[in-house]
């Protein structure tokens, strides 16, 4: 694992928000909280998060709307949804979404810790599953080709997995 995992956390409750963040920071966790779904979106695109624990319910751009757009637009991104107000609807709205996990609030710390891990360990798997498809499309595309279209080819899949 890295130094720390790049996790933003997201929930309208402020003072949810301050000691979840302070909890996690201490461990394996670089932690970036925001209070609104809007927040959460604008810092994602300013910055690359691994992982995103995201409140259901919030005023605005509520969690299903933010899991939505943080997948659309950051392939290797996982989302956690932790959340007083779940519900077998929203849960499998979310599933079909394409969240990782879904939780109940009160989550206990260690249950919470390791399903983060395991997010994040599914994103590392994701990322060396794409990219080593398209390694395998590059050296059959191009395998009797030049040096610098296999170079050029490279560049591209390294932009891909950011």
């Amino acid at each position: 694992m890295p130094d720390k995992i790049k996790l933003l956390v997201v929930d309208d409750e402020k003072q949810f928000l301050e000691i979840i963040s302070k909890r996690l920071s201490v461990r394996d966790f670089d932690v970036t909280p925001v209070s609104s779904g809007e927040e959460a979106i604008e810092a994602a695109r300013k910055q690359e998060f691994e992982i995103a624990l995201v409140d259901l319910k919030m005023p605005g751009i509520g969690g299903e709307e933010v899991l939505e757009i943080l997948k659309r637009e950051h392939k290797f991104m996982e989302v956690v949804i932790l959340t007083g107000y779940g519900s077998i609807d929203s849960a499998i709205r979310c599933t079909k979404a394409g969240v990782y996990n879904y939780l109940a609030k009160p989550c206990e710390l260690e249950t919470l810790l390791n399903v983060l891990r395991e997010a994040y360990q599914r994103r590392i798997q994701n990322k060396l599953k794409f990219k080593d498809e398209k390694l395998k499309g590059i050296v059959s595309d191009v395998a009797p080709g030049s040096p610098l279209e296999i170079l050029r080819k490279l560049k591209e899949m390294d932009r891909e997995l950011k």
